[in-house]
Protein backbone atom coordinates (compact mmCIF):
# COMPACT_ATOMS: atom_id res chain seq x y z
CA UNK A 1 0.00 0.00 0.00
CA UNK A 2 1.26 3.47 -0.85
CA UNK A 3 1.19 6.08 1.91
CA UNK A 4 1.68 9.83 1.96
CA UNK A 5 3.64 10.47 5.13
CA UNK A 6 6.34 12.57 6.76
CA UNK A 7 10.06 11.91 6.47
CA UNK A 8 12.27 13.64 9.01
CA UNK A 9 15.28 15.58 7.78
CA UNK A 10 17.25 18.38 9.39
CA UNK A 11 19.56 18.64 12.36
CA UNK A 12 19.18 17.56 15.94
CA UNK A 13 16.57 19.76 17.68
CA UNK A 14 15.81 21.43 14.32
CA UNK A 15 13.42 19.11 12.51
CA UNK A 16 12.14 19.65 9.01
CA UNK A 17 9.85 17.09 7.47
CA UNK A 18 9.37 16.20 3.82
CA UNK A 19 5.92 15.09 2.76
CA UNK A 20 6.68 11.98 0.74
CA UNK A 21 4.93 9.20 -1.12
CA UNK A 22 6.36 5.86 0.01
CA UNK A 23 5.54 2.20 0.37
CA UNK A 24 4.00 1.64 3.80
CA UNK A 25 6.47 -1.18 4.56
CA UNK A 26 9.61 0.98 4.24
CA UNK A 27 11.28 2.73 7.17
CA UNK A 28 10.46 6.33 8.06
CA UNK A 29 13.66 7.60 6.45
CA UNK A 30 13.90 4.77 3.93
CA UNK A 31 13.36 4.67 0.20
CA UNK A 32 10.67 6.99 -1.12
CA UNK A 33 8.76 7.13 -4.39
CA UNK A 34 8.41 10.91 -4.60
CA UNK A 35 8.63 14.01 -2.39
CA UNK A 36 5.53 16.18 -2.79
CA UNK A 37 6.06 18.82 -0.13
CA UNK A 38 7.75 20.09 3.00
CA UNK A 39 6.66 20.90 6.57
CA UNK A 40 8.65 23.12 8.93
CA UNK A 41 7.19 23.15 12.46
CA UNK A 42 9.72 25.69 13.79
CA UNK A 43 8.44 28.63 11.76
CA UNK A 44 5.76 30.89 13.20
CA UNK A 45 3.22 30.26 11.67
CA UNK A 46 4.30 26.78 10.66
CA UNK A 47 5.48 26.37 7.10
CA UNK A 48 3.67 23.91 4.84
CA UNK A 49 4.57 23.73 1.16
CA UNK A 50 2.86 21.20 -1.11
CA UNK A 51 2.97 20.55 -4.85
CA UNK A 52 -0.80 20.11 -5.16
CA UNK A 53 -0.72 18.72 -8.70
CA UNK A 54 1.55 15.83 -7.69
CA UNK A 55 -0.33 15.34 -4.40
CA UNK A 56 -3.69 15.08 -6.17
CA UNK A 57 -2.20 12.71 -8.72
CA UNK A 58 -1.10 10.33 -5.95
CA UNK A 59 -4.43 10.66 -4.14
CA UNK A 60 -6.21 9.74 -7.38
CA UNK A 61 -3.99 6.69 -7.67
CA UNK A 62 -5.12 5.56 -4.21
CA UNK A 63 -2.31 6.73 -1.92
CA UNK A 64 -3.52 7.07 1.67
CA UNK A 65 -2.29 10.04 3.75
CA UNK A 66 -1.39 9.42 7.39
CA UNK A 67 -3.39 11.23 10.07
CA UNK A 68 -0.64 13.80 10.57
CA UNK A 69 -0.31 14.55 6.87
CA UNK A 70 -4.08 14.75 6.57
CA UNK A 71 -4.23 17.35 9.36
CA UNK A 72 -1.44 19.35 7.69
CA UNK A 73 -3.30 19.27 4.38
CA UNK A 74 -6.47 20.46 6.13
CA UNK A 75 -4.51 23.30 7.71
CA UNK A 76 -3.12 24.28 4.30
CA UNK A 77 -6.51 24.00 2.55
CA UNK A 78 -5.41 21.32 0.10
CA UNK A 79 -7.74 18.75 1.66
CA UNK A 80 -10.74 21.02 0.98
CA UNK A 81 -9.70 21.30 -2.67
CA UNK A 82 -9.25 17.53 -2.90
CA UNK A 83 -12.70 16.84 -1.44
CA UNK A 84 -14.33 19.29 -3.86
CA UNK A 85 -12.44 17.78 -6.82
CA UNK A 86 -13.53 14.32 -5.72
CA UNK A 87 -17.16 15.45 -5.69
CA UNK A 88 -16.78 16.69 -9.26
CA UNK A 89 -16.91 20.44 -8.64
CA UNK A 90 -15.67 22.72 -11.39
CA UNK A 91 -12.63 25.00 -11.02
CA UNK A 92 -14.69 28.16 -10.34
CA UNK A 93 -16.57 26.51 -7.47
CA UNK A 94 -13.32 25.21 -5.97
CA UNK A 95 -11.74 28.67 -6.15
CA UNK A 96 -14.81 30.32 -4.57
CA UNK A 97 -14.97 27.81 -1.71
CA UNK A 98 -11.22 28.10 -1.10
CA UNK A 99 -11.47 31.91 -0.87
CA UNK A 100 -14.31 31.60 1.66
CA UNK A 101 -12.21 29.15 3.66
CA UNK A 102 -9.20 31.49 3.61
CA UNK A 103 -11.25 34.43 4.91
CA UNK A 104 -12.60 32.25 7.72
CA UNK A 105 -9.06 31.17 8.58
CA UNK A 106 -7.82 34.77 8.76
CA UNK A 107 -10.73 35.66 11.06
CA UNK A 108 -9.89 32.65 13.22
CA UNK A 109 -6.24 33.76 13.50
CA UNK A 110 -7.34 37.26 14.50
CA UNK A 111 -9.60 35.87 17.23
CA UNK A 112 -6.80 33.66 18.53
CA UNK A 113 -4.31 36.54 18.67
CA UNK A 114 -6.85 38.74 20.49
CA UNK A 115 -7.49 35.96 23.00
CA UNK A 116 -3.74 35.56 23.59
CA UNK A 117 -3.29 39.28 24.26
CA UNK A 118 -6.25 39.28 26.68
CA UNK A 119 -4.73 36.31 28.52
CA UNK A 120 -1.34 37.99 28.77
CA UNK A 121 -2.82 41.20 30.17
CA UNK A 122 -4.90 39.22 32.68
CA UNK A 123 -1.82 37.29 33.80
CA UNK A 124 0.12 40.54 34.24
CA UNK A 125 -2.69 41.97 36.39
CA UNK A 126 -2.77 38.84 38.54
CA UNK A 127 1.01 38.88 38.91
CA UNK A 128 0.96 42.55 39.98
CA UNK A 129 -1.80 41.83 42.51
CA UNK A 130 0.16 38.96 44.07
CA UNK A 131 3.34 41.08 44.20
CA UNK A 132 1.50 43.92 45.95
CA UNK A 133 0.00 41.59 48.58
CA UNK A 134 3.33 39.83 49.11
CA UNK A 135 5.23 43.13 49.46
CA UNK A 136 2.82 44.59 52.06
CA UNK A 137 4.40 44.34 55.56
CA UNK A 138 2.47 42.16 57.97
CA UNK A 139 1.99 43.69 61.41
CA UNK A 140 1.96 41.35 64.43
CA UNK A 141 -1.51 40.74 65.83
CA UNK A 142 -2.57 42.98 68.72
CA UNK A 143 -3.07 40.04 71.11
CA UNK A 144 0.48 38.81 70.57
CA UNK A 145 1.84 42.27 71.41
CA UNK A 146 -0.23 42.45 74.63
CA UNK A 147 0.87 39.01 75.88
CA UNK A 148 4.50 39.75 75.07
CA UNK A 149 4.35 42.98 77.16
CA UNK A 150 3.03 41.19 80.28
Amino acid sequence: MVKIRLRRVGKKKQPIYKIVVADSRTARSGKIIEAVGQYNPLLNPIGIEVDENRLFLWLKRGAQPTDTVCSLLKRKGSWLKWRLMKKGADEATITLEFEKWQSLQSEKLNRESERKTRRKSLLRKRKKATEVTAAAPTAPPAEAAVTAAS
